[in-house]
This record gives structure tokens, C-alpha cells and sequence, in this order.
């Protein structure tokens, strides 16, 4: 089994007939009938879309395997649907997913390594990258052109340019700590 990737999280029941409101974290919200079975994160339950009616947004309706009634799709609102990353198509040469980010060495615009990407977060106001150095309090990084200006997945690296606030140590790569104990610049 591959790494679990969100692709979808149950938003709510649809109807009297058991169909549940799917939020998709795809292109297309019907593509979501493409992937075969969707797992919770853990494994422990999969789904099959077994019908899919027209999207609103970024909403699908749709009938989940095993789902009949209102009160059982109801009951499933919050649920985070995942497929393993090898599902996938494989992105263009110049794409990727955010997922292959993680594990990646991020190294300063001089080379120095700043440690590995261990998540990509998203909180509503853009992608940040946390990276984290061996024995070092995890750094977190807006995920922009400007601030990571060279991400090669190929070669297992991407290039930090932190911002002039971000102080990083001449020799060691090492950014200050802060008070917080956050690493945040405050």
C-alpha cells in the first residue's frame, strides 16, 4: 500500500436515499468514480462511489458502498476519504503532488541543508512546507515561487529562500529559536 492521500471528505448527507455530499479535492468532482475504492486513513474501512450525480462547486453526490439510509450517510459527515498516492496519475514532467514533497531535503539558496520536508499544510490561506532538522524545532515555509524557487523531485531537494525576516546562520544553515519555542519569526 502506498502513502494515504486525501482526496475527499464526507460533508454531509444528501437526500433520504443514503447519497452523501462529497467535498473532492479533485479536478473534476466526478473523477472521484475513477479511483477505485476510497479507505479511511488507517485502512480500517474502504468505500466504493458507486453513483455520482452532478457536482455544485467542489461538491459531488454521490452513493457510497454500503450506505442506504439519511442517517447512515449522515453519520459519516467529517469522515476523510484517502487513495494510496500510487492510484494516481503520474503528473506531467514539470508537476508533481504535493505528497512527493515529503522526505525531501530543503536546502538554503547556498546549499546548506535547513533538514527534510516532513508535512505540507494547508489552513486556508496557501500551502506551507514544515521542515524539520534532526534534533531542531520543526521550521515551517509559505510554499511560493518567491520563498521555494527550485523544487526537483528528481534529485530528492528544494531550494528555501527564506524571507529577509528569517535569519539563517552563515555557516551552519541554522535558523535562530524564538521565544515561543515555535521557530517562528515574530
Amino acid at each position: 500500500m502506498g502513502a494515504p492521500v486525501l482526496i475527499a471528505a464526507v460533508a454531509g448527507a444528501f437526500g433520504v436515499k443514503g447519497l452523501v455530499k462529497l467535498k473532492t479535492f479533485t479536478a473534476d468532482p466526478l473523477a472521484i468514480t475513477a479511483y477505485g475504492p476510497l479507505r479511511t486513513e488507517d485502512g480500517s474501512q474502504q468505500y466504493q462511489v458507486t453513483q455520482a450525480q452532478k457536482p455544485k462547486g467542489d461538491l459531488a453526490f454521490v452513493r457510497l458502498s454500503g450506505v442506504t439510509t439519511r442517517d447512515g450517510a449522515q453519520a459519516l459527515k467529517g469522515l476523510r476519504l484517502y487513495i494510496d498516492r500510487d492510484a494516481l496519475p503520474e503528473p506531467d514532467p514539470d508537476d508533481f503532488y504535493l505528497i512527493d514533497l515529503i522526505g525531501l531535503e530543503a536546502k538554503d539558496t547556498r546549499g546548506i541543508s535547513l533538514g527534510r520536508i516532513k508535512a505540507v499544510h494547508n489552513h486556508g490561506a496557501g500551502d506551507v512546507l514544515e521542515v524539520v532538522a534532526e534534533g531542531k524545532t520543526a521550521r515551517l515555509f509559505a510554499f511560493t515561487r518567491a520563498i521555494v524557487p527550485v523544487v526537483d523531485i528528481a534529485n530528492g531537494v528544494v531550494v528555501i529562500d527564506p524571507p529577509a525576516e528569517v535569519e539563517v546562520g552563515p555557516e551552519t544553515g541554522e535558523l535562530p529559536e524564538t521565544d515561543d519555542g515555535t521557530g517562528l519569526q515574530l
